[in-house]
């Protein structure tokens, strides 16, 4: 077997008098899945450690005999806790086993509320479906049931009912093991058992939501979808995140073309099946109620309504006359198409001044792919984070990092001017005062005595020496994001990077947003440079640029100078704002675009270590809203400067042919990355 040749020991263990080898040490509850079986469980969590609390898994267990027979043990066993050995005998179906589960059963209803009518759980509730499956067929129980205060707020998103809690523990065990937080515990004892805070404070998880997936029952809720729709109401389509650039994987659940909430979605090379708050409730934009439904054009000093062709017109003969000193803003959430064309008209019009948040200071135009996959990660000896805190920048990494620590080992080294989630578990954290991150990393290369630097840093000789020694060792992994140049100087991160080849390490530069990686490819396989905003918006200021395209992208918004961004705005010739929800910019235009949202147009999207994922729409658009795509394959094709491009696919493969990354996502040859996910592209 292919285990066998991975080096893992096998054992033979019989499950319903069927034979079947599995790994040594294997659960029995994962176990019997190879056969198709399925032992129903409430407390168990394939990515959390066993704590056989609430007894669903109950099997009868034996081993078998010299002669063949099958010696069974007085009592049934837990098999979430129950590890496969040589010659185990496990039955799933006996008499016994039928009543205990019922027994159970019976036991987590005494006190259970019968609101499945109103629960949103009700329909998708596994409480409820493993009553139906091997429950009592009555219930014996006549008494009054006990009651607890109803619709108790955890947070501003996560709702607690305490009548439904079976004390199963998992919300509380993910906080410990999982998000790390450990802000939910068992408080009281008994009948009085209940999740909660400590001294009842605020759940403040940034990964709380997780919480509401895994209980197994209606006793956690979101605060935002409840009561909105039944389960049986909603249609579940598979999209992918784009509020960062980790790219997880979820469900979109919908209902009348409007989305309900989101759910993880199991991908383990990107997101497992966790999300952060951000990204499982902040996708309240797509039914935001300024959205941008027409075509405007300015005339005189007022923008008035329009069609498609006269807008776009527009700004095809405004460009014939000032294509050289056009400017492109790139949006974080635009989709790796829109990206490319942008960048491709860039280029046809001998403009080349594009710009996005993710613009690599100390590399230019010589894009790098990170060294690690979120995968492999996990695997790395050593990681090494610098600068502000992963869990809001980057949450899914964050997540790996911490069970690379906690699972596997991984010594964690911090470096930031301010604290962070990692501190509460890294192996050394070095905060350093602000501003002197260079002169640290001067430190730890060598070509500064570490007294020295420990007396301007304000970190501790010991601490420098310690991560010295540990740097030099094999297995290192540097984690940056462009808030490092934000906070210490583009020189900082340009120093970081030498440091990491000088130790042979990986250097992951990874990008913030969604379209960051995409577009930072696409400039570097056409040759130019993404610049930062800024740049752009200064040359407006200095008419080196008269034609500003925003691209999804509000000034307002992503750049910090808001002065800078009016004077901007004002001073450009021409303006063309494409955007999916109005915006303040949208009042400086001379031409307003309405765009649609991922789920309603499509779109392929690149993570942070270079996966490509597709994103299908199930939307309806709204008004006259196009894809972000289709906008730009419309405007080459009217300015003669590429045709054909009539599918997102079409638009990929010419891609593909100038852009190396894009040639090898869609061949399936990147060194670290796996096949594109979601559906085919």
């Amino acid at each position: 077997m292919a285990a066998e040749m991975m080096g893992v020991d096998m054992v033979t263990i019989l499950v319903d008098d069927i034979e079947l080898q599995v790994p040594k040490g294997e659960l029995i509850v994962e176990s019997v899945k190879r056969l198709g079986i399925e032992i129903p469980i409430f407390c168990y969590h394939p990515r959390m450690k066993p704590v056989g609390m609430c007894r669903m898994c109950l099997v009868e267990t034996g081993t078998k005999q010299p002669d063949g027979t099958i010696r069974k043990m007085p009592k049934p066993q837990a098999s979430c806790t129950l590890p496969a050995s040589e010659g185990l005998a496990i039955y799933t179906q006996t008499p016994q086993i039928i009543q205990d589960r019922k027994g159970v059963l019976e036991f987590l209803l005494i006190n259970h509320p019968l609101d499945c009518p109103i629960c949103d759980r009700g329909g998708e509730c596994p409480l409820q479906n493993n009553t139906l499956f091997y429950g009592p067929s009555t219930s014996r129980h006549i008494e009054f049931k006990r009651h607890a205060p109803k619709a108790i707020p955890l947070s501003e998103h996560v709702t607690l009912d305490l009548e439904r809690c079976i004390q199963c523990g998992r919300c509380v065990r993910f906080t410990e093991e999982i998000s790390g937080d450990g802000q939910l515990a068992f408080r009281f004892r008994g009948a009085s058992m209940q999740p909660s805070t400590f001294a009842l404070s605020a759940f403040e998880s940034k990964f709380s939501g997780n919480t509401i997936e895994i209980c197994p029952v209606g006793a956690l809720t979101s605060s935002q979808s409840r009561f909105r729709a039944r389960p049986w109401d909603l249609e579940s389509s598979a999209g992918v995140c784009t509020l960062c650039s980790c790219g997880c994987n979820v469900w979109f659940d919908h209902r009348i073309g409007k989305l309900v909430r989101v759910n993880g979605r199991t991908n383990n090379a990107v997101n497992e099946e966790w999300t952060c708050d951000q990204g499982k409730f902040g996708h309240d934009y797509y039914n935001h109620n300024e959205r941008q439904a027409s075509v405007f054009i300015r005339t005189s000093a007022r923008l008035e309504s329009t069609s498609w062709t006269v807008g776009l017109g527009e700004i095809v003969t405004k460009l014939k006359s000032t294509g050289t000193s056009a400017g492109f803003l790139l949006g974080p959430k635009i989709s790796n198409e829109a990206g490319f064309l942008a960048c491709r008209a860039a280029t046809a019009l001998g403009s080349r001044q594009v710009a996005g948040i993710d613009s690599r200071v100390e590399l230019g135009a010589n894009f790098e792919v990170p060294a690690d996959s979120l995968l492999s990660l996990e695997q790395a000896k050593v990681i090494v984070s610098v600068g502000p805190s992963l869990a809001d920048t980057l949450p899914i990494v964050y997540l790996r990092v911490r069970k690379a620590a906690s699972q596997k080992g991984a010594k964690v080294i911090s470096i930031h001017s301010s604290p962070t989630e990692l501190d509460e578990f890294a192996f050394l954290s070095l905060c350093h005062k602000p501003g002197t991150l260079s002169l640290l990393i001067q430190g730890l290369d060598g070509s500064l005595a570490l007294e020295e630097v420990a007396l301007q840093t304000g970190v501790s000789a010991q601490a420098l020496k310690e991560a010295k020694t540990v740097l030099e060792g094999q297995g290192v992994s540097f984690i940056a994001t462009n808030q490092v140049a934000h906070t210490e100087g583009s020189a900082a991160l340009s120093d970081l990077r030498r440091l990491a080849k000088k130790l042979e390490a990986n250097w992951n530069h990874f990008c913030e947003t969604a379209s960051g990686f995409a577009s930072l490819a696409s400039c570097s396989g056409l040759g130019m440079e993404l610049q930062s905003p800024e740049s752009i918006l200064k040359k407006c200021l200095s008419g080196d640029i008269k034609f500003l395209w925003l691209v999804d992208f509000d000034p307002f918004e992503l750049v910090k100078d808001r002065e800078l961004v009016k004077q901007a705005l004002e001073e450009v010739e021409f303006l063309v704002v494409q955007s999916a929800i109005a915006s303040e910019a949208s009042h400086y235009a001379s031409v307003v675009l309405p765009q649609s949202l991922p789920a309603e147009g499509g779109g392929s999207f690149t993570n942070l270590d270079g996966q490509l994922q597709n994103f299908d729409a199930f939307l309806p658009k709204i008004g006259m809203a196009r894809a972000d795509w289709q906008i730009f394959a419309e405007l080459l094709s009217r300015m003669d400067l590429a045709a054909g491009m009539f599918s997102r696919q079409d638009i990929l493969q010419m891609a593909a042919k100038d852009v190396p990354y894009f040639k090898e996502a869609l061949t399936g040859k990147q060194d670290h990355q796996p096949q594109p996910s979601g559906a085919g592209v």
